[in-house]
């Protein structure tokens, strides 16, 4: 029974039955707990839901297994909270406003599914074997397996027909000579990683179409990023903007602890999006899971737990996923409020000592993976981290740091001038560069990087000579670096900035961004010829092709690179017409 309630932490007392992680009913109101801490006679449970009105006495039911999700078709398009209730279905069932010890399976045991059984009587399956394929939405083909611990032979296989999630469609016989019946459902516990044969190293990238994103700091498949931002800096956008236009198979959107203005735009857009690749909904192929900051808190620190868990099952049918966290700031947040309760000593700034081991066995189950069924799949993890004040040496900033290798540092000096994606290409970083480079090399071009380097290099130059501006002025400067900063806006405006609502811009092909590149590149080493021959900055500005080439995201379509030679013919002219005309003027003042 319970003989102490402190916010989302209940002890419990008078049973020797309970197990770690293990899922429980608490009060009378049966509200979803899980056992995290066993102390002598004392057992602490974090409760998923509000605890008020729960008192001293009132039992607390074991259920013998650990916190699991439900995994099987209907998860696609689906709104869940932090641990998989359906919040259509509750809206239903308590209006606008959630009740407490609301029994509800996660999926839908009504709607029946068209289902194709892939196995016959006398198939020995194992672990991860498909036996069974239903069409989940336009986009998504639902591959039911075997659970990763079971192995048997196939005694019964049902006909193809319509079957519900919870009928049986198999039947096989263990080693140990039991009948065990399948349905469309596997269990698994949300803390615990799905099994896997083999991780690949990280060869491909998670092509997005933002050009700061794929040029500058790729994430491979597989791969882990952070975006770490202060307020108003654009993280939820830059996510909205991976989820709709990132190569990923399936995306799983995790609101957790966000405001609830922020995630009742998520799941109004979402619907409306539409899909760029199909065509179709992006519903089709995204799963939402709503948490907001005024839920309850432990429920919070599971959402993060339920989006992975998710991620890995249908990464475990050869599909590539791809997880925006938004935000982990919020989910340790959760961890620092629960650890003060059971009274654990703090570390820095009151987090719990535990905090890096908790990122790092999050961000660690990314992978790109050789399934179990030998398929080939991935789950790419995105994290958003709001550090307060955007102070980026705070605790879980730092630690998340640690454990992953792309950092898309948000600045506020570019979001609030309108540089978006506010990404500052000084303060951010990629380590899966090396990695890509043979996938550029082949699939893009073979100087890709090399002409990447050359504009981190101009980025890079123009920072330095930025202080020089901010105390002498530009009008001091040598020629050739009044041309470095005119090159570097034109990379900073025309080609780092990206437009989100502009048809064009929103998206941009590899082939086009290396384009891009290479026709910034060409137009500096001619206008470095011109400057070099003693043509002044001043000439060179007022014919214009500077603001042309910034214009030229808008101006030249995804569809149709050949538009590059007529801009190319461009720089020429200029080229031309720039040293005539300074011909010219030289003979006149002789």
């Amino acid at each position: 029974m319970i003989v102490g309630v402190n916010g989302p932490v209940v002890t419990v007392r008078g049973s020797s039955k309970f197990k770690m992680l293990e899922m429980v009913l608490v009060g009378n109101a049966k509200l979803i707990g899980e056992v995290i801490s066993i102390e002598n006679e004392d057992i602490i449970v974090q409760v998923y839901e509000s605890t008020t009105g729960i008192k001293v006495g009132e039992p607390v039911i074991s259920t013998g297994e650990p916190l699991s999700l439900q995994l099987g078709p209907g998860i696609i398009g689906g709104v869940f909270d932090g641990i998989q209730r359906p919040l259509k279905k509750m809206e239903e069932i308590s209006g606008s406003f959630i009740s407490r010890g609301l029994d509800i399976e996660s999926l839908n045991t009504e709607k029946e599914w068209v289902v194709e059984v892939v196995v016959k009587k006398g198939d020995n399956i194992k672990g991860g074997d498909v036996i069974a394929e239903i069409k989940e939405t336009d986009l998504v083909i639902h591959k039911v397996m075997m659970h990763p611990y079971m192995s048997g032979v196939v005694e019964y296989a049902a006909p193809n027909g319509r079957y519900k999630v919870h009928d049986t469609i198999v039947k096989i016989k263990t080693e140990q000579d039991e009948i065990k019946e399948l349905d469309l459902i596997q269990k698994w516990p949300v803390r615990m990683a799905r099994p896997f044969k083999n991780r690949r190293r990280l060869t491909i990238p998670l092509v997005t179409g933002q050009r700061v994103i794929d040029t500058l700091f790729p994430i491979a498949k597989g791969g882990t990023a952070s975006i770490p931002g202060g307020f108003g800096t654009g993280k939820t956008m830059t996510q909205h903007q991976l989820a709709k236009w990132s190569d990923a198979d399936i995306i799983v959107y995790i609101g957790c602890g966000e405001r609830g203005n922020e995630i009742t735009e998520v799941l109004e857009d979402f619907p409306k999006l539409i899909d760029p690749k199909s065509g179709k909904s992006l519903m089709d192929r995204t799963i939402l899971i709503a948490n907001t900051s005024n839920m309850p808190v432990a429920a919070r620190e599971a959402s993060i737990y339920t989006g992975i868990t998710l991620a890995e099952y249908y990464r475990d049918m050869g599909y590539h996923v791809a997880i925006m966290a938004d935000s982990t700031s919020r989910w340790a947040e959760a961890l620092r409020e629960i650890s003060g309760r059971l009274e654990e000593m703090p570390a820095e700034e009151g987090f719990p000592a535990y905090l890096p081991s908790r990122l790092s066995q999050f961000y660690e189950r990314a992978g790109y993976v050789d399934n179990l069924n030998d398929s080939e799949g991935s789950v790419s993890i995105i994290g958003a981290v709001s550090p307060q004040g955007g102070d980026f040496s705070e605790p879980v900033t730092q630690n998340t740091k640690r454990f992953v290798r792309c950092f898309w540092a948000l600045d506020r000096q570019l979001a609030y001038s309108r540089h978006y994606p506010a990404i500052h290409w000084l303060n951010s970083y990629s380590e899966y560069i090396d990695d890509l480079e043979n996938w550029y090399e082949t699939k893009v071009a073979d100087d890709f990087f090399e002409l990447r380097t050359k504009i981190v290099s101009l980025l890079q130059a123009e920072s330095k000579l930025m202080e020089i501006v901010k105390l002498i002025g530009a009008d001091i400067l040598p020629e050739d670096q009044k041309l470095t900063l005119e090159i570097s806006k034109v990379i900073r405006l025309g080609f780092l900035q990206q437009n989100a609502f502009n048809d064009i811009d929103t998206y941009v092909p590899m082939k086009k961004q290396y384009k891009m590149m290479e026709i910034i590149l060409y137009l500096q080493d001619k206008s470095k010829e011109l400057v070099n021959g003693g043509i002044p900055m001043s000439q060179l500005r007022k014919t214009g092709i500077y603001d042309e080439m910034i214009k030229m995201k808008y101006n030249v379509s995804n569809n149709n690179l050949k538009e590059f030679d007529l801009l190319k013919e461009k720089v020429d002219n200029f080229y031309d017409e720039v040293k005539e005309s300074y011909k010219s003027f030289e003979r006149k003042k002789l």
